[in-house]
């Protein structure tokens, strides 16, 4: 048992870490509450401000990408060092304030501003907050946690869709923006009060106190990882999908279905929402449950997601029947949720505790990059590009144009899988 080591804490009781994780959760389902709230309401926002889907997408996806990941990674780093808790409580505080500041834009440049500083506060969320759980955690319950905790995106996601479209629907878009941004402010004052810091590396019997690797170390070691650059690979194409379509979904209703905002809203709250939370759930119960014999189960689960789940995502999109395309969606979004807690556990497990906020941080630089950054931007401006042939199709058009990098996906879990097993034991040996 790690408390039997010496200079290793006493574990906290399960209902304290069952409380910290909760927390936590609650936390991410905050940052995508504020990240996505905007998705909902890019229809009225696009009517009163006269934007381009291109502009929707670099609103939505590339300028809140490049800011969030490019100050993830110091951020990160600040994190293997100091105090992740105090790090998480201030970022819930700094992106919950500039989202109810958005809601006083009055035109697109102001709004992509307040984006961006929603984008530079999530980026102090999500790797300190894996690194407390790691330490929270042994590692054959970490991907079932870590998945517990991503499941966070899709409450976020079912909040934002809901109220989001309702409360727009009453009162216009700006509300919205300060009706969901406000009480994030208090629940990171309160975080910063209840949640207790784990020790670091406490599983591994690491000293708190241990020198930790820097930039150069890190990125060195992972030169040395191909497993993790595939993982990561697949992980960004499931998401150039999942944001390029999933950021765009709520006007191809509105444009392709005839559907009014609330009834967007409501609806993808309980698409999207559970169905996210139900496959970010699954894919890390199966991977810890199989992953007990062979390793690579953490990343066959999201390979077989992937693959199951490409004909019901294109079919989504050419369904005429709106009920019909609901469902599809429903199943399709379960297996594309499969990959997040199977991929940062292993990740994790790729490197030593003190690189674990920082591995996250690399990881979420190229999925978010390649994700949020491109998957709406491009979805956009090849809709744009497609208007004057295909009329109000274009977006339908360009969305499954970017389903196609499901494809990509399959092939870098595959060689993923081809790789982990022999850089683990490089890992375990150093």
């Amino acid at each position: 048992m790690a408390e039997d080591r010496p200079g290793v804490t006493e574990d906290f009781s399960p209902r304290y870490k069952r409380f910290a994780l909760a927390m936590l959760t609650a936390v991410y389902a905050l940052n995508f509450i504020d990240r996505q709230i905007l998705v909902i309401l890019q229809e009225p926002i696009k009517a009163e401000m006269g934007l381009s889907d291109a502009q929707l997408g670099l609103l939505s996806g590339f300028a809140f990408a490049v800011v969030y990941v490019t100050a993830g990674i110091p951020i990160a780093y600040w994190a293997d060092r100091g105090n992740r808790r105090n790090i998480v409580s201030l970022a819930v505080v700094v992106w919950s304030g500039m989202t109810a500041v958005s809601g006083f834009a009055q035109n697109f440049g102001q709004l992509l501003m307040a984006r961006v500083g929603v984008g530079l506060g999530e980026a102090g969320g999500s790797p300190p907050a894996h690194s407390m759980i790691s330490d929270y955690y042994p590692p054959e319950q970490r991907a079932t946690a870590l998945s517990i905790y991503s499941t966070g995106i899709y409450a976020g996601i079912l909040l934002g869709f809901l109220f989001g479209g309702i409360i727009a629907d009453a009162f216009g878009w700006r509300t919205a923006f300060l009706v969901v941004g406000l009480p994030g402010v208090l629940f990171g004052l309160i975080l910063r009060f209840t949640l207790k810091e784990p020790q670091r590396g406490r599983w591994e019997y690491v000293s708190s106190t241990a020198e930790k690797p820097g930039l150069r170390e890190t990125f060195t070691l992972l030169r040395d990882r191909p497993s993790f650059w595939y993982m990561a690979l697949g992980s960004a194409f499931v998401a150039y999908v999942t944001y390029g379509n999933g950021n765009f979904i709520p006007s191809f209703l509105i444009r392709n279905h005839q559907m009014g905002l609330a009834e967007v809203g409501t609806a993808l709250a309980l698409v999207s929402g559970l169905s996210g939370a139900i496959g970010t759930f699954a894919g890390g119960y199966l991977a810890d449950k199989f992953g007990g014999t062979d390793r690579r189960w953490y990343v066959w689960i999201p390979l077989l997601g992937v693959v199951l789940a490409y004909l019901p995502y294109n079919y989504v999109l050419v369904a005429e029947n709106t009920t019909v395309a609901l469902t599809i969606l429903f199943f399709a979004s379960i297996l594309t949720s499969f990959f997040l807690g199977p991929c940062i556990a292993m990740s994790h497990a790729l490197v030593a505790p003190g690189m674990r906020a920082l591995i996250s941080a690399i990881l979420f630089f190229v999925i978010n990059m390649i994700g949020l950054g491109m998957g709406p931007f491009f979805t956009g401006l090849i809709s744009d590009g497609l208007v004057a042939t295909q009329g109000e199709d274009s977006l339908r058009y360009a969305m499954l144009t970017t389903t196609q990098a499901l494809l990509l996906a399959a092939l870098m879990f595959t060689l993923a899988a081809k790789h982990l097993r022999a850089d683990l034991a490089k890992n375990q040996a150093g």
